[in-house]
């Protein structure tokens, strides 16, 4: 190699004002833009958005605030914790970023990548990263590590015109190669390119939110449009009144379920984030949850890339004993010019000695074998290690190693044999072709594929809860077979291989991949196209690989998972990176993540019961013409039970089995739940208005209230008939606002049973803490009915202790009968459902934790 001297400064200066550099940018995270851009431009900020400028041109500016706030909250929560995961991988690129030694001017100089041009001379060594492609040149040697690219782990020699590829690595060996495919058009880039874009891909929940908070922006826009076109043109109702009720209607939406769904995303990816799991979107926690089969590549994602060595047994066919024969192992081992995996694990579990050797047959994966020559007084002859298979040829006729052979395949490990011929010095002929002497086989070597801490108490925990694993690899699908059995997976699994899978039609495509576990010699494309078709079988499907040709699998399933120490590529693409390389990490994101959709569920379901039953209150006392359910100021009293409570129990959440689809369980709830709280609020608000509980209760409003309350509906209260309904509407509406704030505290009770008597509406959960907030918010609503000033701020009138007692007493009629419905299962009867079962369960995810 010494009559190469690369390109000239000259050279150089003139390919880099052509262009010929190596400029491309790899993507390694989401671009800031595209964060952004997803968490602000979508079609629910947008629509909310606009009620908040509809809502300030009316005058209203206290109530945008308060709907657009939480958008704004929830905008901001979501781009900090994705700009956080941004920043950890770029971070992590930065790290892992290569350095680069091409020869100029027949000197070694050390570049970065991106300063590479067209023909240059790059230098690989042990540990180099080849970052484009061309052809080897000059004299030297190296075994390369090619398994982020196919899959495969065996090592590949690489001699002078043999081609290097992107993406690979140099192991052991030294030698120079030209570059001749730069940026795009290196082979590592032109596999990620169709993988670029980062996509975000919603998860069912996520789905379902939608759907419901669309169906209610739009009940919402369609009530306030009848309301005002029948106020103005046939009630002649006032300007001001026709603003407040339309601004009550608005707020019927919920926009704190946005905040509670996005504050709820990112603590789950702060706490998987403690336990070695990073997510580059917010929803993938929630997305993993949802996942029923798991595809995993095998090299560098469920082992380590390392081999081990289990044990030796010496054949009876020789006089040596074990010990002997062993150390001669080791001292093989160490004095050899090149390692590899396996000779590093005999190094490691074999003691030995390093000899000058006299003649050497380096390893390849064409011979699978190796072999030395030695001349010394405790080793003479030519000694050789490889695969019983291609050595069998040169053992006497009647050796017998497939027995033990296939004892040791059967357990999951590979099998290697130590031979020797006593007399031989010479393995290379005349021409440097090797070949070898008769042998007699030394012993039986057996090694395994060193599995990453964890892997099997975790695939055995994914199993428990119905999740089904793939591997899918560029190894041969025995010596994948043989792995996934060291993992725990059973023996009788299905076994494909790629040019099998290239058989298979498009339209049996989704029953093979489902019945079969094993897929072996499989290209990245059809990684593709097996995740492809278990989608369209209806599966979600997560995948998770560390290489280049594991990035377009990673694009198209539903969760990408990638390891920390995989391509810039794959880390790129991937929805959840696991920091360390740690494959535990994904058994508390799952829990996580069934946890996260507990919480969701719980929430949505207070959401929706108390949107659906303030929507038909609006309704039906609007058609009695008692005027109206509410005012602006009295809905913030719902802070106290969705405003702040939804908080705690999104924290409190605990991992769940469900019973049913999700908006089956959040309807079966809801729906019951809002009409007996409409029913009974139609009668409190009735009574209260026409004076119906006045033998019962004092209550009065004061001038100043009806004088602000006057103005704001833009009508008269000059006459006492004028000021008498004036009062009534007030006092019917402080009524009805303590009714609906005692029933809402009293759902958060029924979302989490702390007692078996009270589960009907959800599974007995045993959780005290929930209730105890519902305990200590009721306590404060009396402190705000009771206090001058705060019921001046919320416009409440003043209804007395009795009244303030009774509405509770109603509201603990009304949980009492919403409890009978749930436990009766009249609402599923009503509309011929099958009755959910929610009896408590012994679920397997608490043994995952």
């Amino acid at each position: 190699m010494s009559e190469l001297t690369g390109l000239t400064s000259q050279e150089v200066a003139q390919r880099e004002a052509k262009g010929q550099v190596n400029n491309v940018n790899l993507a390694t995270s989401r671009s800031y833009w595209d964060i952004i851009r997803h968490n602000v431009f979508n079609f629910l900020n947008i629509i909310l958005l606009l009620i908040g400028f509809a809502l300030i041109s009316f005058g209203r500016w206290n109530d945008a605030i308060a709907s657009t706030g939480l958008v704004f909250l929830n905008i901001a929560v979501s781009v900090a914790q994705e700009i956080r995961a941004k920043r950890k991988l770029d971070q992590i690129a930065l790290l892992s970023r290569p350095r680069i030694n091409v020869l100029r001017d027949g000197a070694e100089v050390e570049i970065d990548p991106a300063r590479i041009v067209k023909d240059d001379l790059v230098v690989v060594e042990p540990g180099d990263q080849i970052v484009v492609d061309g052809p080897v040149v000059g004299t030297g040697e190296a075994f390369m590590d090619e398994s982020l690219l196919t899959g495969e782990s065996d090592l590949v020699l690489k001699r002078e015109g043999d081609e290097l590829l992107s993406g690979s690595f140099c192991v052991t060996g030294k030698l120079y190669y030209r570059a001749e495919k730069i940026g795009e058009e290196s082979y590592a880039n032109k596999l990620t390119q169709t993988a670029r874009k980062f996509q975000v891909v919603k998860t069912p929940m996520q789905k379902d939110v939608d759907f419901v908070i669309r169906i209610l922006i739009a009940s919402a826009g369609f009530l306030a449009f009848i309301l005002f076109m029948v106020g103005a043109w046939f009630l002649e109702v006032s300007d001001e009144r026709l603003v407040q009720a339309t601004a009550v209607i608005v707020g019927q939406i919920p926009y704190g379920l946005f905040f509670i769904v996005g504050v709820t995303y990112a603590l789950a990816a702060v706490r998987i984030a403690e336990k070695g799991a990073l997510t580059q979107q917010l929803n993938a926690v929630e997305a993993l949850s949802n996942v029923d089969i798991l595809c995993t590549d095998k090299t560098g994602t469920l082992t380590t890339n390392r081999i081990q060595y289990e044990q030796l047994v010496p054949l009876s066919a020789t006089d040596y004993p074990a010990e002997t024969v062993s150390q001669w192992l080791g001292t093989f081992a160490r004095s050899a010019t090149l390692t590899n995996a396996t000779s590093e694990a005999v190094i490691n579990g074999l003691d030995g000695f390093k000899f000058p050797f006299v003649d050497e047959v380096t390893f390849s994966s064409a011979r699978k074998w190796s072999a030395l020559t030695f001349d010394q007084p405790q080793m003479r002859g030519a000694f050789v290690l490889g695969a019983p298979t291609m050595l069998e040829a040169y053992f006497p006729a009647d050796t017998n190693l497939t027995p033990q052979i296939e004892a040791w395949a059967a357990q999951g490990l590979r099998v290697l044999v130590f031979a020797y011929s006593p007399e031989t010095t010479q393995l290379n002929d005349e021409n440097s072709e090797p070949h070898l002497p008769p042998l007699t086989p030394l012993a039986l070597l057996s090694f395994s594929d060193e599995l990453r801490p964890d892997t099997q108490a975790v695939l055995e925990s994914f199993a428990q809860v119905g999740v089904t694993v793939k591997i899918i690899s560029g190894d041969d699908p025995r010596t994948v077979a043989a792995l996934a059995k060291q993992a725990g997976l059973p023996d009788d699994i299905g076994l494909v291989s790629g040019p099998e899978l290239e058989m298979v039609p498009d339209e049996m495509l989704t029953a093979v991949a489902e019945k079969n576990t094993i897929f072996g010699r499989i290209s990245p494309q059809q990684k593709e196209r097996l995740v492809d078709a278990l989608k369209a079988g209806g599966h979600t499907v997560a995948m998770m690989g560390d290489g280049v040709n594991d990035v377009l699998s990673l694009k198209k399933a539903d969760v990408g998972i990638s390891m920390q120490s995989g391509s810039g590529a794959t880390r790129g693409v991937a929805d959840i990176v696991l920091l360390n390389d740690s494959f535990a990490a994904l058994r508390p994101a799952f829990i996580e993540g069934k946890s996260v959709v507990s919480g969701l569920i719980d929430n949505i379901r207070m959401f929706l019961a108390r949107a659906f039953a303030s929507a038909l209150l609006i309704v039906a006392i609007s058609m009695t013409g008692l005027g109206f359910a509410f005012t602006p100021a009295q809905l913030a009293l719902t802070f106290f039970y969705v405003g702040f409570p939804p908080l705690l129990i999104a924290i409190w959440a605990r991992p769940e089995k469900l019973a049913a689809k999700p908006m089956r369980l959040i309807m079966n709830f809801a729906i019951p739940a809002a009409v007996i709280t409409a029913l009974f609020g139609v009668v409190i608000y009735t009574g209260f208005f026409v004076g119906a509980f006045d033998q019962f209760v004092s209550s009065s409003a004061s001038p100043e209230l009806i004088a602000e309350y006057a103005a704001e509906q833009g009508i008269q209260a000059e006459t006492p008939e004028q000021i008498t309904r004036l009062t009534a509407e007030i006092i019917a509406q402080t009524a009805l606002a303590a009714f609906t704030t005692f029933v809402g505290l009293l759902i958060i009770v029924f979302i989490e049973p702390p007692v078996r008597f009270l589960a009907g509406g959800d599974r007995y959960s045993g959780d005290i803490r929930p209730t105890l907030t519902a305990v200590g918010m009721t306590i404060v609503v009396f402190i705000v009915f009771a206090n001058p000033g705060l019921r001046r701020f919320f416009s409440l009138a003043e209804i007395g202790a009795q009244g303030l007692i009774l509405t509770f007493l109603l509201a603990l009629i009304c949980g009492a009968l919403q409890l009978l419905v749930w436990r009766r299962h009249w609402f599923e009867k009503f509309f011929a459902l099958e009755p959910l079962k929610l009896e408590k369960e012994t679920d397997a995810l608490w043994e995952m934790k």
